[in-house]
C-alpha cells in the first residue's frame, strides 16, 4: 500500500525485454536502500524490486502490467516517479494507493498559471471508473485532488514542489499517464451497479 506522495525521481538506465516482460533498470538516490522482493511504486505502479545494485535496481512489468499502465513507453533516460510501501506507524499523507494502475488517461490540457498549473485528463469512461471533485486521484502515483469532473475526464491543478520534484513537469498535452482511482470510490460505484 502506498500513499501517493513521491519520494524522488529515479532515471531508466536500461530496458531488457525477456518474450512478453521487459526488466526496466532505474538509478535512484534510494536504489541502494531497496531490497530484492520489496514492492516499489513506479509512475504508480508497484513492481517487485528484482535485482539491485548500489545505484540502481530493476523491476520487471509482465505483460498484462505493460497493457494496462503507460510504462512500455519508458526509454532509456526518461524519469520516473519513486515511492517505497507506507509503514502502517506513519502518517497518511495523500490518500490510499494501491499501486494497481486502472487505466491510462491522455493529458488533454497544460496550463501554467500565477503560481501553479492546472492539468487535464481524458480516460475511457466505459469501465466504470469515475472522479468526484474534491475527490482523490492518482496521476503517475501522484496522489492529488481532482478540482473539475465530467464522465470521462478530469482537472487538477499542481502546487510548484509537486511540479518540481515529480515526472509531472515532463508531461505535456497528448502524452499518456498512469491512473488509479480512489478504490473508496470504486467499491462505492460497484455497489451502485449492483
Amino acid at each position: 500500500m502506498f500513499t501517493g506522495i513521491i519520494e524522488t525521481l529515479g532515471e531508466v538506465t536500461a530496458i531488457k525485454n525477456d518474450h512478453t516482460n521487459i526488466h526496466f533498470t532505474i538509478s535512484s538516490a534510494i536504489s541502494h536502500e531497496l531490497k530484492i522482493d520489496q514492492s516499489v511504486a513506479h509512475n504508480g505502479v508497484c513492481l517487485t524490486v528484482v535485482s539491485l545494485t548500489d545505484q540502481s535496481h530493476t523491476v520487471t512489468a509482465i505483460d498484462e502490467t505493460l497493457n494496462k499502465t503507460s510504462l512500455g513507453n519508458l526509454k532509456v533516460g526518461s524519469r520516473v516517479n519513486l515511492e517505497r510501501c507506507m509503514q502502517m506507524n506513519a502518517r497518511l499523507d495523500g490518500h490510499i494507493v494501491q499501486g494497481h494502475v486502472d487505466q491510462t488517461a491522455v493529458c488533454v490540457k497544460r496550463e501554467e498559471l500565477d503560481g501553479s498549473w492546472e492539468y487535464r485528463f481524458k480516460y475511457d469512461s466505459t469501465s466504470g471508473n469515475v472522479t468526484v471533485e474534491k475527490g482523490s486521484a492518482c496521476v503517475n502515483g501522484i496522489s492529488l485532488t481532482v478540482v473539475h469532473s465530467t464522465a470521462d475526464e478530469f482537472s487538477v491543478f499542481i502546487i510548484p514542489y509537486t511540479y518540481e520534484h515529480t515526472n509531472l513537469h515532463e508531461v505535456h498535452v497528448g502524452d499518456t499517464v498512469n491512473l488509479e482511482f480512489d478504490i473508496i470510490g470504486k467499491y462505492v460505484a460497484r455497489l451502485m451497479n449492483k
